[in-house]
């Protein structure tokens, strides 16, 4: 509704940041201006175990500081068998206590999809009257059209290199009365009013969190990606995104030895797709079907309480966007399956080897063979 809602930050963890810090900013005490928003002890805050870590740190620290208590919808909550949220689980955990939730919209790992205005409709209803939404929508914003005021979330995260930005700028979307309700985050130049020797007085929101230099060449790039992505369509991209993410889970089913993580054959999930192969290590996928020209992700994804979750140490995630082709896939499939031959043959190297298969989330043992 207004450019003062947008806050821009370094990325999307700044922004999560942002809004965990200034809340728990008075270590639970109540602030000096009344109208300032603010955890304390007895307040809850609930997330879910699949969050990205940059959706959980943050809170960790935020309830560390003020008393509050961190509550999780368990992961096989958060992405039943069948690939929904399962939202009589998620209401069971909400409270009057509940001051703060903070969600996915996407996840980077199971591709899940989450309901979010019904979601919100839990959390308006059973939570606190002031309870506070924030959604982490990284995954989202690149892939489909994400309209603020429909899901009526009071904060949303963004990260400019994920929708074909620069990396080093990301912005926080806050309404604007709740913005301003916060205490700054940083100090310094461009965030005052009024600076005396013993107090100073603040900016209005977006400036009251823009302190110093902004990030100008990393905004425009951002807003030539913007206009970009918008030139296309993102009704468009999010059609043709979930034509081909089906046309890769339709195509994993079909190979032998892997188990792809997340919803199944025919449920809609953002297009992507983790994976994990017996004791084959996602590292030593990674850097076969990179030599090949095939460009995917091993690692914990930065969602290691997901992964142990599942009882795996890692996994490797195979992601489409729009500028990717059926041919795309059918190339990654085809070397996809003759890294898993050539693993085949080298036996007990690989099969009862060292290091086992990274089961129950055993980082330490479970190593890349190459």
């Amino acid at each position: 509704r207004s450019r003062n809602e947008i806050v821009f930050t370094s990325g999307a963890t700044e922004a999560i940041n942002l809004v965990a810090s200034t809340l728990s900013q008075t270590c639970g005490k109540p602030p000096q201006n009344a109208r300032e928003l603010y955890l304390t002890e007895g307040d809850e805050v609930l997330i879910t175990e699949n969050e990205h870590h940059s959706n959980i740190v943050p809170w960790q620290m935020a309830c560390r500081r003020s008393g509050a208590t961190l509550k999780h919808l368990p992961s096989n909550a958060a992405c039943t068998a069948s690939g929904e949220f399962d939202l009589r689980s998620f209401e069971e955990l909400l409270t009057p206590q509940t001051k703060l939730v903070s969600l996915q919209h996407v996840s980077n790992v199971l591709g899940t999809i989450y309901p979010i205005q019904a979601i919100v409709q839990l959390v308006r209803t059973k939570a606190h009257p002031g309870a506070k939404i924030l959604l982490d929508a990284c995954q989202s914003l690149p892939h489909m059209p994400v309209d603020v005021q429909s899901l009526d979330v009071d904060f949303l995260a963004g990260s400019g290199h994920k929708m074909c930005g620069p990396t080093g700028i990301g912005f926080l979307w806050g309404k604007e009365d709740v913005l301003n309700s916060l205490p700054p985050y940083m100090g310094g130049g461009e965030m005052i009013r009024d600076v005396y020797m013993d107090n100073s007085t603040y900016a209005d929101a977006p400036a009251r969190f823009e302190a110093g230099t902004p990030p100008i060449a990393q905004a425009v790039g951002l807003g030539a990606a913007i206009d970009y992505l918008e030139t296309i369509g993102m009704e468009r991209i999010h059609d043709y995104e979930m034509e081909l993410g089906d046309y890769l889970r339709r195509r994993l089913e079909d190979v032998e030895g892997i188990t792809v993580l997340g919803p199944g054959v025919g449920t809609e999930r953002a297009a992507l797709c983790a994976f994990v192969a017996g004791n084959v290590h996602p590292s030593d996928f990674s850097t076969f079907l990179d030599v090949e020209g095939v460009a995917i992700r091993a690692g914990h994804h930065c969602c290691q309480p997901l992964h142990r979750a599942l009882g795996y140490s890692h996994s490797a995630r195979a992601s489409l966007y729009f500028y990717n082709t059926k041919e795309d896939v059918d190339r990654f499939v085809e070397v996809l399956e003759e890294t898993l031959r050539f693993f085949g043959s080298l036996g007990n190297i690989v099969d009862g080897g060292e290091g086992g298969n990274g089961k129950d989330g055993d980082d330490e043992g479970f190593v890349p063979i190459f």
